[in-house]
């Protein structure tokens, strides 16, 4: 009898989904006794954003993937078409986090080891990106081995902007995949990639259509996805349409419908090429690649718990309330009103938190 070496012998998951799916050879034909695990965030209402009992329950998941025999490779995504991820659930964290950092630091131990679940894990894990990819869902994405996307997702960061820094990986990781420069851009100012832009940049290993219209595969319209340069010299490819053309291509969006089959045969087909292979030659592979990721991630892991916890007593209990709380056209502090106070020499206490949230104005 073979000995098993999983934490827990039997999770009843309640907040994602747990799959075994037949790998499928060269034809397309199931085959016998090895599988692919699907590992499904379920919390589409809030965009897939994850509890602390979904964070523990992908690691019990990452875990029993990894121990499987008959596993081949991992598929790490999402219900519905709006979103992998966006992070830590922002309810939570602003209701029970916010202003409790002895808390919010045995959190991001659970969180930590999420990450750490996916970088070490013995089997080939795959990022299917069916929406967007930000914040935390940026980080536990990145530490992915290979991501395979819909071409109308988006990717990015939010932490400056709501109250934290993404040190949950991002600042690890993003640099690697970018350069520093790009890597910088993102993690700073927040403003998110277009799949084609990410492609582009190599933060992901392909693209695919999900937009059907009148029965044909269509390229995302709300952004360009012709190569060319305005008349400045600027890239286009990839960027945001503005004016007459978003409007267009908001039209075009409605008048289609999101399909993700064409993804998910995309990771399925890449599934087989990885199982096309010597099961311990990949493994050594993946683990000596994924050393340049955790070179930064275990450096710099428990001291980011350490700062983010303490974070949650300013910057990050205004911004996660502001968000929580705020009206849904304003969900950000106001940073002129903070930049102001502090220059003034204004401490950190629940009435300078006031003056700047949107939820008190």
């Amino acid at each position: 009898m073979l000995a098993s070496h999983n934490l827990v012998e039997q999770t009843d998951y309640t907040g994602i989904i747990f799959e075994k799916r037949p790998c499928l050879d060269a034809k397309g034909q199931p085959c016998e006794g090895i599988y692919n695990a699907w590992i499904i965030l379920n919390n589409p209402s809030q965009f897939n954003s994850y509890t602390t009992d979904m964070v523990k329950e992908v690691i019990l998941a990452m875990r029993r993937a990894s121990n499987d025999r008959s596993v081949v490779a991992i598929v790490f995504t999402a219900v519905g078409d709006k979103a992998f991820c966006t992070g830590g659930n922002t309810k939570e964290y602003a209701e029970y986090y916010a202003g409790n950092p002895q808390e919010y630091k045995q959190y991001m131990r659970l969180f930590n080891d999420m990450v750490s679940a996916i970088l070490m894990n013995d089997k080939p894990v795959i990022c299917r990106v069916n929406g967007m990819r930000i914040a935390g869902g940026q980080e536990i994405g990145m530490a992915c081995d290979f991501t395979i996307s819909s071409d109308l997702a988006r990717f990015g960061q939010a932490g400056p902007k709501h109250g934290s820094a993404p040190d949950g990986g991002s600042t690890d990781f993003l640099p690697l995949f970018v350069g520093v420069e790009n890597a910088m851009y993102s993690c700073t100012v927040c403003e998110p990639w277009s799949a084609h832009e990410a492609m582009r940049y190599g933060l992901v290993t392909k693209i695919v259509p999900a937009l059907r219209v009148d029965g044909k595969w269509v390229p995302n319209p709300l952004v360009y996805t012709d190569l060319w340069v305005n008349e400045s010299g600027d890239l286009i490819y990839g960027k945001m349409k503005t004016g007459e053309d978003l409007a267009k291509g908001k039209e075009k969006l409605k008048s289609g419908t999101v399909d993700l089959s064409l993804l998910d045969q995309t990771v399925e087909e890449f599934c087989t090429r990885l199982m096309l292979t010597m099961p311990n030659c990949l493994s050594k592979t993946l683990n000596s690649v994924r050393k340049h990721k955790l070179e930064h991630w275990d450096k710099n892991k428990e001291s980011n718990r350490d700062w983010l916890a303490l974070n949650m007593m300013t910057e990050g209990k205004a911004g996660f309330r502001a968000f929580n709380e705020g009206p849904k056209d304003q969900r950000e502090c106001d940073f002129i009103k903070l930049r102001q106070l502090l220059a003034e020499g204004h401490e950190w206490n629940d009435e300078l938190i006031q003056a700047i949230s949107p939820q008190f104005r």
